[in-house]
């Protein structure tokens, strides 16, 4: 009998934790309320406006849904409404500190008033990369660098980007820099050496590395620069006495696996490391592997490129799986490496507890049906605000269209999907486009060029997206789409406020390609079978009924 109670509460238990989309845009709407509205503290800090108190329940939101995540993940063994007690709790925290602060145009206003007109605003960024891209000679240094040796100067950013300094015009700029170097948090050195050779190039880093040793830095870039693991060596100084470091950039480096070494044994420290940039290297394998132990210790990420940088499989999936060490992600940029289908299933395996996540940048990585489906199921679970998806060049098709259609139903906040260059066909587009028929308001982008698709996957596209208000760009060029199948996908968008302007250009459209769009049904996966192209108007109307009876497996949650 007890076996039976037991069974019973099981069955009829409910998952309260995570919140559902809705119901965490329902409490937005009632925070604008109560922080817009007239009560004891309006009365005595002042009533915010309609639009900052929905900006401020917005971030309330964010930041007390992020906080019960953490809370959840430091106290495994807490049940869900434990979890969303501490959810109120922080919301409700943060809300008393919104209305004590009062509305913003009022604070500034009186900030105004009490800033005498002689007060002077002191500019702290210091910025040389505008102007004319060329070389620094020690005279021209002198006078492009005098700001920073005047007094009282309040400079904690420079960017000397775009110019490229000799020796004479390092030496300048070391004296120059010693009169800031204490107030320095964000300094930016990318592009600083083209075209000087490599014993010069060395020698300027070794100097700028110097003198800028013991800074404590939130931001440093050290992107465009030819460096390899001489160069990364020669900022070694710098490097390592780095131990406030909040966002890191090496892009288009030249990082190899020795220069990719390098960087793990020279930084410190990167706990506190929230944007970490590696794009446009030659890293590989053994360069990712390295990589992933530094990635591994950035437990606070929540930016990671690591794109074009001819990662095969073998690294992918040590590089993804140090991502699990952390649940902080926001934003997720892998393009273009040679992951594979195995990668992209340990890739599903750490991405649930990233919820903040909303921006996924997953083309070109070869991720198949079967790595696409194992992301599909892991993003359906999490990213609740998921807002960017890019899917494109993954070798994708009608059997992973059914997980992703699923997925996509649940992401009511995405704003951009970008599945390009895939093989969805007819069959796969209408399943995830009438995924994404209900709600999906914010949508502005759709994707679907260069599927193989006909005139019925281009018309469910359009339909998908008619009545999205902000709904600015549908591609779908690069397919096989008769004329009457154009002429069908501008009469859909003729319905929507914005028309055809919406529609791309179908200046790779094959017009005279059209078949029925479907595999059939002895088709094997390669391709190989003879397919019907038959344009007959009978022939495309039992199509369509088969592919209505295809879509009652569909289920959307």
């Amino acid at each position: 009998m007890g076996s039976t109670n037991n069974q019973s509460e099981r069955a009829f238990s409910i998952k309260l934790w995570p919140p559902s989309e809705s119901t965490r845009l329902m409490l937005v709407e009632r925070m604008t309320d109560n922080l817009s509205s007239v009560s004891f503290f309006s009365r005595k800090y002042g009533l915010l406006s309609k639009e900052e108190a929905a900006e401020n329940a917005k971030r309330i939101e964010e930041t007390a849904f992020l906080a019960a995540n953490d809370h959840e993940a430091k106290e495994p063994n807490s049940d869900d409404s434990s979890v969303v007690q501490f959810y109120a709790r922080e919301a409700s925290r943060l809300m008393l500190e919104a209305l004590k602060r009062g509305p913003t145009s009022q604070k500034q206003e009186s900030e105004k008033e009490l800033t005498p007109e002689a007060v002077e605003v002191k500019e702290t960024i210091f910025d040389i990369s505008r102007g004319d891209r060329g070389f620094v000679d020690g005279t021209l240094a002198e006078e492009l660098l005098r700001p920073l040796t005047e007094e009282g100067n309040s400079y904690t950013k420079i960017c000397f980007s775009n110019r490229s300094f000799g020796l004479d015009a390092a030496r300048v700029a070391e004296r120059a820099l010693m009169e800031v170097q204490s107030n320095l948090t964000d300094v930016d050195l990318s592009d600083f050496i083209a075209g000087r050779p490599e014993a010069e190039a060395l020698e300027v880093m070794t100097i700028f590395s110097s003198v800028l040793q013991g800074c404590e830095l939130r931001s440093l870039n050290l992107s465009d620069n030819a460096l390899g693991e001489k160069g990364v060596r020669a900022f070694g100084s710098l490097l390592k006495s780095q131990k406030t470091l909040e966002e890191l950039y090496f892009i288009n480096n030249g990082i190899s696996v020795e220069a990719a070494r390098a960087i793990c044994e020279l930084l410190p420290s990167v706990e506190r490391l929230r944007v970490l940039h590696f794009h446009n290297n030659m890293t590989g394998d053994d360069g990712a592997e390295a990589l992933s132990e530094l990635v591994r210790n950035c437990t606070a990420l929540e930016d990671f490129r690591c794109s074009s940088t001819r990662v095969g499989a073998e690294g992918g999936i040590a590089l993804v799986g140090a991502l699990g060490a952390g649940n902080k992600l926001k934003k997720l940029d892998l393009r273009d490496n040679m992951f594979g289908k195995k990668c992209g299933v340990a890739l599903s395996r750490v991405l649930s507890p990233h919820l903040g996540l909303t921006e996924a940048y997953l083309s070109y990585l070869g991720f198949q049906d079967k790595g696409t489906i194992a992301l599909a199921n892991s993003l359906k679970d999490g990213a609740p605000s998921l807002k960017i998806l890019d899917l494109a060049g993954n070798e994708i098709t009608v059997k992973a269209a059914t997980a992703l259609a699923e997925c996509l139903g649940l992401k009511r906040m995405l704003t951009k999907l970008l599945l390009s260059e895939n093989e969805l066909k007819d069959e796969g587009s209408v399943l995830i486009c009438r995924a994404l028929e209900e709600g999906h308001e914010h949508l502005k982008e759709l994707d679907l060029s260069s599927n193989s698709i006909s005139g019925v996957g281009a018309k469910a596209a359009a339909e998908s997206v008619v009545n999205k208000p902000d709904f600015d760009l549908l591609n779908i060029d690069g397919n096989c789409i008769s004329e009457e199948g154009i002429d069908a996908v501008k009469d859909v968008l003729r319905r929507g406020d914005k028309g055809v302007s919406v529609l791309g250009s179908l200046e790779d459209n094959d017009a005279e390609g059209e078949g029925n769009g479907y595999d059939d049904e002895d088709e094997d996966e390669d391709g190989d079978g003879d397919g019907d192209e038959d344009d007959d108007e009978n022939e495309s109307s039992d199509s369509d009924g088969d592919l209505e009876a295809k879509l009652q497996d569909l289920k959307m949650q």
